[in-house]
Order: structure tokens, then C-alpha cells, then sequence
């Protein structure tokens, strides 16, 4: 996939202000909060963006860089207008040897050339690779991603994590801005940023932020609401990692089978769609998920299909309710890129496609650059009250993509020291 010139210019952001959320009698009624609080955002943002350049971007390493994740990260940070690779972390292997040396390259894209030539680090922040670096993007395995994201986060990096081991933390958000940005709030009480500054921040499994993005403008939706979600996947290959299943498995075949990945769907959704309250910490949203996950001869892009029972169904029929996920998913504001101003952000974080036989992995998991969802087949259902299909793309906004979205949510909240890049708190402050 291309990925170069995906970046919005000046005049781009600022077409985005154009934008109007709509607040239609009280329904959606949480999107006025947004609408009253974008204008301050996007100001500080295209501030932020104008005066960004080349030597004040914010340094950042790639763990896990040769992996198939870390591939990703390289991929989508070149050429980002806030940050800059300055160091790649292997393992003792790959350590002492240029980039471009060592990696089984298997991106449809070149190796980026402002990377090619970096030495590979081991993956201790005490390594002078790490000295100046800021923002850590974590493409490290389970097995070994624990314990050394809380290394660097001791360190004063900001870690954003790509694997489960922090994920239900109690004071670690699973983030997922075009979701639930407020619960980057948590990261000021974990006791390593209060102390050194540094923090650890997770994105979801992949199958579960496509779920969660899909389903958020129902869910945040306060005629509509979600009581209970049925869902079953049908997941690419790619999310097994390089060279994942043998052709001998996948190759005309369905799994139905993926370790723990049921598990996940049905936990991590819980703290995702939930509230941070400061005081009590993370409350799960009261949603009833049942999940089954099947592995699909599919390159990339999960695929899911969808039931649902709404909370607030009243009297209406169940092709009334329909037709209002459909419409509350047409006026979802744009929040990664709309509201926050994200470089990284889709103009459109989830979109109906009204095709009778869409979504197709192959057709949609590249909209908006691999970070837009797409929901479609929305009708009642003889079960529940309403079924669909969502698409999106796993390596991106479910993986690499996801936490690149996160990093740049917590620079605009002022997390992330930014040097010349300013934020929206410094941009705010100095206008009154």
C-alpha cells in the first residue's frame, strides 16, 4: 500500500474546521461537548502543525523494529511532520548491523531511506540510541514486551504499546481516540509519569478496535445505546505475524481457532467503552460480548459480522432501529482528524458504505490510509434487534497505525515534552 503524501498540509487541517457536527433535537447529544471544544483544539493544533519542521520533530525509537509490526511502524512514520525515527531496537541478534542490512523487508513500500542506514540497538534504554529519544513505539512480542516497555517508561519515555501485556493495568488506558480519547487522562496518575515523566499507553488487540470504532457511534448514540454484541470474526493472515500459518493450514481452509483472541474481544471492549473516572479509576462499560474468531485466507483486513441489542429500543421496530445506526454512524463527527487535528487521522474515522455486498477486506481496508472503518449490511436481526459488517485494516489502525494516533493524541494533550512543536495547552494559554 502507498503510503507516502498521506500527511494532511496546513491547508488540509484547516478545510477539516469546516466540518459541522450535527445536533439534531438532543440526539447524539454527546457530540455537542465536541462541537463546543474543537474550535480551542484545532486552533492549537494547526499552530502546532504550522510551526513543526524538520529539526524540532519529536525523536523516536521503534522497538521490535525487523518484526512485522515494527516493519509497520517504520512504514507509516516516514516523512511524519511531528515525528522522527532516530533509533531501532532488535534483538542481540540483529544488534550493531544497519537497518536496511537486517531486515526481511516485506512491506509493499522501499525500506525508507532516512531509516535504512540506522544501526540497530538492543532493546535496553540505557543504550546511548535511546538518549534523546521521547516517544517509544512498542512492536515488541508478548513473550518480551512487559517487561521492557516499563524499562523505558521508568527511563522518562513515553511507551506506546502494541501487545497485551499492560493492556488491563489499572491505571493503563487502552486507547483508541476516535473512541474513547479521554481516557488518555489516566496516564497522569500512573506513579512512573508522576516520578520520571514517563508512561505506558496500549492500543487494542486489532479485531477489538475495529469492533470498538465501528460500534462506537451506536454505542455513544443516546437514543440507541448497546445492551449485548454478538460478533464474529473473520481475520487476516497478517494478524499472525510474519511467516505466520503455513500454507499447508490457511490455504484453502478456515480456522476457527485464534489463541486467546476471544478472550481479548470480550475483556479489553469492557474497559474500552467504559468511563475513567479519576477517583475510581477504570469502570467497565455494563455490555454483554460474546465473541468467535476465525482465521481467513485474507492478506489484510479484519472482517466482522455484527449483532446487536440496543439499549434504548423503546417502541420502535427493529427496522427503525436500523435505519438509526445507519444514521448515527453518517453523523459521527470525525474525531482523530476533525476534532484533534492528528496528521495520521483519517478525514472520516468510520463510514456506512450502503452496498449490499460491502464491506470487502480487499476493497476497504485501505480507506483513509488504513485507518478508516467501514460499516455496511446494516438490517434488523430475527435475534437481537440489528446485524452488520465491519471492515479494518489490522496492521494499521489496528496495530502500528493505532498507537502512531495514540502518540500524537498525547503530544496535542501535552503529554509528551514537544520542544518546538507546540500544544494545545501552551497554544490555549497563549491567547488569553
Amino acid at each position: 500500500m502507498e503510503q507516502r503524501g498521506r500527511f494532511p498540509t496546513n491547508k488540509c487541517i484547516s478545510r477539516r474546521q469546516e466540518v459541522v457536527v450535527r445536533s439534531m433535537n438532543g440526539r447524539h447529544a454527546h457530540h455537542r461537548s465536541w462541537a463546543r471544544s474543537r474550535r480551542t483544539v484545532q486552533r492549537g493544533v494547526i499552530g502546532l502543525v504550522a510551526r513543526s519542521s524538520a529539526s524540532e520533530r519529536i525523536p523516536v525509537a521503534v522497538l521490535g523494529a525487523t518484526g512485522s509490526v515494527g516493519q509497520r511502524f517504520v512504514q507509516l512514520l516516514e516523512g511524519h511532520p511531528w515525528f522522527q525515527v532516530v533509533a531501532l531496537g532488535a534483538s542481540s541478534r540483529s544488534a550493531g548491523r544497519k537497518y536496511a542490512e537486517q531486515v526481511a523487508w516485506k512491506q509493499a513500500t522501499p525500506i525508507p531511506t532516512e531509516m535504512a542506514g540506522i544501526e540497530i540497538a538492543e532493546c535496553d534504554p540505557s543504550h546511548p540510541a535511546y538518549r534523546d529519544v521521547r516517544i517509544v513505539f512498542s512492536g515488541l512480542d508478548n513473550q518480551i514486551a512487559g517487561e521492557i516497555e516499563t524499562s523505558f517508561a521508568q527511563t522518562g519515555k513515553a511507551v506506546f504499546s502494541n501487545a497485551k501485556n499492560h493492556r488491563m493495568d489499572p491505571d493503563v488506558p487502552i486507547l483508541i481516540p476516535p473512541v474513547n480519547a479521554a481516557h488518555i487522562e489516566a496516564v497522569r496518575g500512573q506513579s512512573v509519569y508522576q516520578q520520571r515523566g514517563g508512561f505506558i499507553v496500549t492500543n487494542a488487540n486489532c479485531s477489538t478496535t475495529a469492533m470498538a470504532i465501528g460500534l462506537a457511534p451506536v454505542w455513544k448514540s443516546a437514543d440507541l445505546g448497546i445492551e449485548t454484541i454478538v460478533v464474529s470474526t473473520m481475520q487476516a493472515i497478517s494478524g499472525a505475524g510474519y511467516p505466520g500459518l503455513s500454507g499447508m493450514d490457511i490455504l484453502d481452509n478456515v480456522i476457527p481457532y485464534i489463541g486467546a483472541e476471544e478472550g481479548k474481544m470480550e475483556t479489553e471492549s469492557l474497559k474500552i467503552l467504559g468511563e475513567y473516572q479519576p477517583s475510581r479509576g477504570f469502570v467497565p462499560a455494563e455490555i454483554n460480548v460474546s465473541a468467535m474468531c476465525n482465521r481467513v485466507h485474507v492478506l489484510d483486513g479484519h472482517t466482522e459480522a455484527v449483532s446487536l441489542k440496543v439499549r434504548n429500543r423503546g417502541n420502535r421496530s427493529k427496522e427503525q432501529v436500523a435505519q438509526m445506526v445507519i444514521e448515527a454512524i453518517q453523523e459521527y463527527p470525525s474525531i482523530s482528524r476533525g476534532v484533534f487535528g492528528l496528521p495520521s487521522g483519517p478525514e472520516r474515522d468510520v463510514v456506512f458504505n450502503q452496498a449490499p455486498d460491502r464491506p470487502q477486506p480487499r476493497l476497504d481496508r485501505n480507506l483513509g490510509g488504513g485507518f478508516t472503518v467501514t460499516v455496511g449490511r446494516v438490517r434488523p436481526c430475527n435475534v437481537l434487534d440489528v446485524k452488520l459488517a465491519l471492515c479494518g485494516h489490522n496492521t494499521i489502525v489496528g496495530a502500528a497505525g493505532g498507537s502512531i494516533l495514540n502518540a500524537e493524541l498525547a503530544v496535542v494533550k501535552g503529554l509528551v515534552s514537544s520542544a518546538g512543536i507546540p500544544t494545545v495547552e501552551a497554544s490555549t494559554a497563549a491567547r488569553r
